[in-house]
Order: structure tokens, then C-alpha cells, then sequence
């Protein structure tokens, strides 16, 4: 078994690989004057198990080219078997045709992944469950809920908690974290005009003097959950906290978290944090190297996956 970190979160390939108690594979992946990606392998990998764990954040377009890259090289190299670990997936926004003449870049971009030479796919918390199916080779979806919960039980008073979606397509997601924790669940009702920008229009549910907890997968330029903090507040809750797996915070996000009225604002280690994002008084990032080296080591050994979540 070996990993190879690309460039993408080299922190979050380095924790996974304490885990496990391994060195990362020897290996460098550089850029030529121009740009192009290039990747040469130092050590033999030949009839190895090779996980090679890439976000394909922003950059996106580089760093999902530098995870093909770095397949086609293991790949050639004759590596057994090759998962790509992408625990932040991009471009799982574009999952359908929302209008006429759009891609479904999500499909694409499986298709890429197979045909560089991929044998399975590891990711975590797809913005679409439908996301796996694109793919045509095996494909474990995890979940950073049983992480999430565990810390909103160890870190808050559970007994005046209303878990809150933030909009009609999370409610699935908030119902799951509510019946973990064993609290109510409210929905923001909202309308979306255009991409990244929201208008909170309604709150179903009484959360006058609660402790609301919104929950989502991603938190891009952070209008909808700093809309919706203000909405509930305005409804009489007591305070607006959200947890949200994939910290894209893109632009003036983390600007806009800061000034915001969410108290604090949870998101996992699947993207790399900027400064902006450690240096803010109200983001706090969770580990994810455990539930995700936990899982690597379980493909590895052919022993169940989904039993993680039971």
C-alpha cells in the first residue's frame, strides 16, 4: 500500500499518512515554464495498492489536471490498483442540465478520472448522491456527519438544539444530523436568481429561542447561510452556528462569515485552508485525516467500507 499527496492539500495528505503510519510515496509533481504538469515517481510501485489523494478545489482545473497526471504516471508505472481520494469533489455542482445547452461537468470529469487510468474513487459528502452512478468503476461516498455530530455533542448543549437546512434540497442531510443528535428541524425557505446569490423568503418551523445548527456539504460565497443566520435571529433564535462539510469559501466568503451573525462557522480539512480562513475568529476546521485514512486502510484489507456508518 502507498499514498501519493498532490499539491492540492499537502496538510491533509500528511495527516493521512501519520494515520497509517506510512511515509508518502517519494514523487515529484511540478509545473514546466508553461504550466503543464509534471509528475515523475522516485520509487517503485509496481504491483502496489497506490491511493493518490487530491482535492480538485481551487484551482480547480490545475489541480484536477495534476490528479490525471499523476494516475496516467502510476498507471505506466504498473501500479495493481489506483484509487483517486478526492475528498473535496469539484465541478459535483454541474450534475444535470439545468437549462438548455449546459454540461454535466460532473460527468465529465468521472469519465476523465476513468479513462486516466483509475481503478476506484474514494470521496467524501458529494454535493449529489446521483454522483457515484457517473462513475464506471467502484466509488465509496463517505460521510463527515458521524465526525460533525460527535462534535456538536461533545462541544454543545444538546437539549435546546434545532437543526436547520438551508434550503428544501439539504432537508434529507439536516433530518439525518437531527435524528443523530435527537433535536427538532426547521427549513429555510429560499430563491435562488442566479449562481451564488440567495434570498432567504421563509422559515418553516418555530425556532424562537433556540440554538440553531445549519448544516449543508458546502459553503461556497457564504450568501445563503449568512442570510439565513440573520432570518433566524430575526425569528427569535437564540444563536446561529453551521457546520458544513467542503469550506470552498471562495471571494469575500470568509469576509462575509466574519461579519456575519453565525456564531461559529465548522468545516472539515477536505480543502486546504487559506490564511484568510485560519486567521478568521469564527471558522474552526475538523480533522477528516481518520474517517479518511480509516477508509483507505479498509479498501486495502477488502473489509467493508459503509460499516463505518453503522
Amino acid at each position: 500500500m502507498k499514498i501519493l499527496g498532490g499539491n492540492s492539500n499537502p496538510v491533509l495528505s500528511n495527516a493521512i499518512a501519520d494515520y497509517l503510519n506510512l511515509p508518502l510515496t517519494n514523487a515529484s509533481i511540478k509545473r514546466f515554464a508553461d504550466e503543464e504538469v509534471w509528475v515523475e515517481i522516485h520509487e517503485n510501485v509496481r504491483g502496489q495498492d497506490v491511493f493518490v489523494v487530491q482535492s480538485t478545489s481551487f484551482p480547480a482545473n490545475d489541480n484536477l489536471m495534476e490528479l490525471l497526471v499523476c494516475i496516467d504516471a502510476l498507471n505506466r508505472a504498473s501500479a495493481k490498483r489506483i484509487t483517486a481520494v478526492v475528498p473535496y469533489f469539484g465541478y459535483a455542482r454541474q450534475d444535470r442540465k439545468p437549462g438548455p445547452r449546459t454540461p454535466i461537468s460532473a460527468k465529465l470529469v468521472a469519465n476523465l478520472i476513468t479513462v486516466a487510468g483509475a481503478d476506484r474513487v474514494l470521496t467524501m459528502d458529494l454535493h449529489a448522491g446521483q454522483i457515484q452512478g457517473f462513475f464506471d468503476i467502484p466509488t465509496d461516498n463517505l460521510f463527515a456527519e458521524p465526525v460533525l455530530s460527535r462534535d456538536i455533542a461533545d462541544n454543545l448543549d444538546t437539549s435546546n438544539l434545532m437543526f436547520v437546512s438551508p434550503d428544501v434540497g439539504g432537508v434529507v442531510r439536516a433530518r439525518q444530523y437531527a435524528s443523530r443528535v435527537g433535536a427538532d428541524l426547521a427549513i429555510v425557505d429560499k430563491r435562488r436568481e442566479k449562481a451564488g446569490v440567495s434570498e432567504v423568503m421563509n422559515i418553516i418551523g418555530d425556532v424562537k429561542g433556540r440554538d440553531c445548527i445549519m448544516v449543508d456539504d458546502i459553503v461556497d460565497s457564504a450568501g445563503t447561510l449568512c442570510n439565513a443566520a440573520g432570518a433566524l435571529l430575526d425569528q427569535g433564535a437564540a444563536s446561529v452556528s453551521a457546520y458544513v462539510s467542503h469550506g470552498v469559501l471562495s471571494g469575500k466568503a470568509v469576509e462575509r462569515v466574519t461579519n456575519s451573525a453565525l456564531k461559529e462557522l465548522v468545516i472539515t480539512d477536505s480543502i486546504a485552508p487559506t490564511e484568510a480562513v485560519l486567521g478568521a475568529p469564527n471558522i474552526r476546521i475538523i480533522p477528516i485525516a481518520p474517517l479518511i485514512g480509516e477508509a483507505m486502510q479498509r479498501i486495502n484489507d477488502e473489509s467493508s467500507v459503509s460499516s463505518l456508518f453503522d
